[in-house]
């Protein structure tokens, strides 16, 4: 089944894109069902949530949530979503990015330049404040910019990163939608037992990710894991022998998990390791 991920600038027409793409696939759209799963894992309203992830938060929600959760939690239910799924439309949440490694899924990005999106806020929102439009577009490019950033370390707008990059000022919406579905048909992207391995393995490096910041003894583990296959391997810095036994014992009850190798390295280690 085809699995797409869109990523959008506000103004693009990304929205209608991704609409379109899901109803002529006749897959599920996903957006809202992120926010809904993330707010209940981070026990935070879902208003609060919004905000965060619009760039709109005040100096006090931002100093009550924990940036780690949120990137690690966003990533699970992006990822366990598109795999449970099996195949959908993802829009936004870094799912190009996350998704990126997986040979069947297409990454899409939607853009526009920035002063004909403003027109486009302007006719869609029936407001004449220019100012505030402006305001309003950059607020939300400089958070995608950040989150993207932050959680992947590389620019959202770099085409690189997506299979095909659609420019609204001179391809209409139609067209954009037209060249994905070509894509889907494309034995590049179809699925196979090796695509459905590498999904599953992101998903299930994901989870671990996700049981080890849940798990009041590993939380403050810094952890990478890397999956292939099934064989997990774990790495980064703990506190001591204990917690690094602790969090081999969390990544092997996650469902799919065949075995761990654990490069785990404690502090202490690493520190003497520094000196030397």
């Amino acid at each position: 089944m085809p699995l797409i991920a869109i990523t959008r600038e506000m103004g693009s027409l990304g929205i209608e894109v991704a609409e379109q793409v899901a109803a002529e696939l006749k897959l599920p759209l996903i957006h809202h069902e992120v926010i809904e799963h993330l707010a209940d894992k981070m026990r935070l309203r879902k208003s609060h949530v919004e905000r965060l992830l619009n760039g709109k938060a005040g100096m006090f929600e931002k100093l009550t949530a924990d940036k780690t959760s949120m990137s690690i939690y966003t990533a699970t239910e992006t990822i366990d979503l598109a795999a449970r799924e099996g195949g959908c439309v993802l829009r936004g949440w870094g799912a190009a990015q996350l998704l990126r490694t997986v040979p069947h899924a297409i990454c899409v990005r939607v853009c526009a330049p920035v002063e004909l999106r403003k027109q486009r806020m302007l006719d869609r929102l029936g407001n004449g404040d220019l100012e505030y439009i402006d305001s309003e577009i950059k607020i939300s490019d400089e958070a995608h910019a950040a989150i993207i950033r932050r959680h992947f370390g590389v620019n959202w707008q770099d085409a690189e990163l997506y299979d095909v990059v659609f420019n609204t000022e001179r391809v209409s919406v139609d067209e954009c939608v037209e060249e994905v579905l070509k894509l889907t048909k494309d034995p590049a992207f179809a699925e196979t037992r090796a695509s459905q391995r590498r999904l599953a393995d992101l998903r299930m490096a994901a989870v671990i990710k996700a049981a080890l910041r849940e798990h009041a003894p590993t939380r403050s583990a810094q952890v990478s894991v890397r999956a292939n296959d099934g064989v997990m391997t774990l790495g980064g810095i703990v506190d001591g022998a204990e917690q690094k036994a602790e969090a081999e014992r969390v990544a092997l009850k996650v469902e799919g998990v065949k075995t761990v190798e654990n490069n785990l390295r404690s502090r202490d280690d690493f520190k003497r390791q520094l000196v030397d």
